[in-house]
């Protein structure tokens, strides 16, 4: 690992342990030519998984897009960003928990809504409004009585 400071290569780890919630684990590491310190991530890399759109049309997965919808949905809401951030890790778990190298977003938007359900009332039914589509009051109405059930 490269120290970014001075951009040698000969760093050491002082210190791991396991990110909560992730397969991800912090290592702190200590440059042995400037002395500096400084924070890695790593991650377990996954299989490549392509999502199966409403077109039938194939992309690769997208973290940030997951997040963007999220982080729409929970605009202007008391919700911190470390909450945010493992709700997305949680939502990433699931989906590849299913273990198939597609998934249709219907899928992805199902999970996500399951989460946004448990973390906000609010940013559920923004985020549901938008996947769901509605096209009229009615079909919001609807939707609130299924969530107030």
């Amino acid at each position: 690992m490269r120290c970014p400071y001075c951009n040698k290569d000969n760093t050491r780890v002082v210190d791991s342990r396991p990110v909560e919630d992730t397969n991800s684990i912090r290592r702190r590491r200590m440059c042995d030519f400037c002395g500096k310190r400084f924070t890695t991530y790593e991650q377990v890399e996954t299989i490549p998984l392509s999502v199966i759109k409403k077109d039938e049309s194939r992309e690769a997965y997208n973290r940030e897009k997951i997040q963007g919808g999220i982080l729409r949905a929970c605009y202007k809401r008391p919700i911190s960003r470390e909450k945010i951030d493992a709700v997305i890790d949680a939502i990433e778990g699931d989906i590849f928990a299913i273990e198939e190298k597609e998934i249709p977003s219907t899928k992805i938007g199902e999970i996500v809504m399951e989460h946004l359900k448990e973390l906000d009332a609010v940013a559920y039914v923004r985020f549901a409004s938008v996947y769901r589509e509605f096209k009229d009051v009615d079909t919001f109405m609807d939707e609130l009585k299924k969530f107030l059930n």
